[in-house]
């Protein structure tokens, strides 16, 4: 058994030149026993650490070396093992590197995400404090940080590079770094130092109230991208419960003082433009469609409007043309619009005698190969097409409109919030009574089939009601 000893300083150095050395001497990775700083214990198979010879002459993808240069760095005591083991199966099968499925290589991808991910909270929430004067003059400022990963190595060039016009020292219980007079250099770690408050908090705490968005707090996605573990070393950590607490009452007291209508100019240019593409009918409607799908940007599909009879007393609104829909230039005929046709005849719902449409009318996609993927639309997306479903619903005239899934909610309400919630409920608006559901879609994405039997279930309730109402 060959023991390899990797200090806790330079340890990428260390780990290759033993990795190379251990290669060309052919050595099993089940005959390696990895140590690492001063965390190694006597091993009951291991014997004391032996010198590892680098070999200069071996070669590896540059794939691997730009991946073992971060999986090194990870928490993980079996890193070097797994990166060892794995080097010897690229050296015989160099493609291994691309073999998504390779579960070996999935496991050190995840690491290196793990490494990175933990870099980047070094890079935005080490904050540094002003201990005064460096023995060369320069200013000299300290912080601590308790990272999850041995990353202060690695990311200390991104700390030199920001503040190279001072002298700083960043503290952790792992590895610390220290710049002086241009030059950076790591000793072990430490404890938590007694560092001193400075005025530029206070500043910083009032910056920090003032940029924080009372109408945009979720505090789940705030604690995803700043971990409580991290606040007790930040300054403006203190003031994000009171935040958090007051952020209702700020939010409603800046929607109240918002101006209840558009300005005069703006509200001119809305009226001249819905003038202008007012009182249309259906041939100017379907000419237009087709003027405006003439050299479509790559990404965008052609203008699909809606079919069915044109005094339908029922529409049937979806989301958004798929594949199948662009390519045929009809609503609803692809695996959704097929799902539903099949449970509306279940419900006695007559697809047939319905006006049938989508209230995004274009395919939004991006390409993988020859494949076209569906891309959701974004809210100006859906906001610049109401023109074209509310010209639907002006030359139809529904007496009950069905709203499939949350972008036609939007486009119908205004809102696309609580969509199940609000499912099964008839919701008065501008247009008409709008019953709302999901889209079939929603069904199709369902993993459980026990879940997705019983949401089939609630779905074919909701066509049935639409039935009951219009025929």
């Amino acid at each position: 058994m060959r023991t390899v000893q990797l200090p806790r300083i330079g340890t990428w150095p260390a780990w290759r030149d033993a990795a190379r050395g251990l290669l060309a001497e052919g050595v099993r990775p089940e005959d390696v026993l990895w140590r690492f700083g001063e965390d190694a214990v006597d091993d009951l198979f291991g014997g004391a650490a032996e010198p590892v010879t680098a070999s200069s002459g071996l070669t590896v993808p540059k794939g691997f070396v730009d991946l073992a240069s971060r999986v090194v760095w990870h928490s993980d005591p079996e890193r070097f093992a797994r990166l060892y083991a794995f080097l010897l199966r690229v050296k015989r099968q160099p493609r291994l590197l691309s073999d998504r499925g390779e579960a070996d290589l999935a496991r050190l991808r995840a690491m290196e995400k793990n490494v990175n991910r933990c870099a980047h909270k070094m890079k935005a929430f080490v904050r540094f404090r002003d201990i005064g004067t460096g023995p060369g003059g320069r200013r000299a400022f300290a912080a601590w940080f308790e990272p999850s990963h041995h990353t202060v190595e690695p990311t200390a060039p991104f700390f030199t590079g920001r503040f190279g016009d001072m002298d700083w020292i960043i503290a952790t219980p792992d590895v610390t770094a220290r710049f002086e007079d241009g030059r950076v250099s790591f000793a072990e770690g430490q404890p938590r130092p007694d560092l001193p408050e400075d005025g530029a908090e206070a500043l910083w705490g009032t910056y920090f109230r003032n940029i924080f968005n009372p109408a945009r707090v979720k505090v789940q996605a705030m604690t995803s991208e700043m971990p409580k573990k991290y606040w007790k070393n930040l300054p403006e950590a203190r003031h994000i419960p009171d935040l958090i607490a007051g952020a209702q009452a700020r939010a409603e007291a800046m929607q109240a003082a918002m101006p209840a209508l558009p300005p005069v100019r703006a509200e001119r240019i809305l009226d001249r433009l819905h003038a202008t593409r007012s009182a249309i009918g259906w041939d100017e409607l379907r000419a237009r469609a087709e003027a405006d799908s003439r050299d479509l940007p790559e990404g965008l599909g052609r203008i699909v409007l809606g079919e069915g009879p044109q005094d339908a007393r029922l529409m049937i609104v979806g989301e958004q043309p798929g594949d199948h829909e662009d390519r045929q230039g009809r609503p609803f005929v692809g695996p959704a619009g097929q799902l539903f046709d099949d449970i509306a005849g279940q419900a006695g719902l007559n697809r047939r005698a319905a006006y049938v449409t989508n209230a995004v009318k274009q395919f939004k996609f991006r390409r993988d190969g020859k494949r076209r993927l569906h891309e959701p639309p974004n809210r100006t997306e859906i906001e610049h097409a109401k023109w074209w479903l509310e010209a639907e619903l002006k030359l139809v005239k529904p007496a009950l409109i069905l709203s499939l899934g949350a972008t036609a909610l939007h486009s119908l309400t205004g809102r696309r919030e609580g969509l199940l919630k609000r499912r099964g409920a008839v919701e008065d608006t501008p247009h008409g009574p709008v019953l709302v559901t999901v889209h079939p879609s929603f069904l199709l994405r369902l993993p459980d089939p026990v879940r997705r039997a019983e949401e089939t279930e609630r779905f074919r309730e909701d066509l049935a009601a639409v039935g009951s109402r219009i025929f």
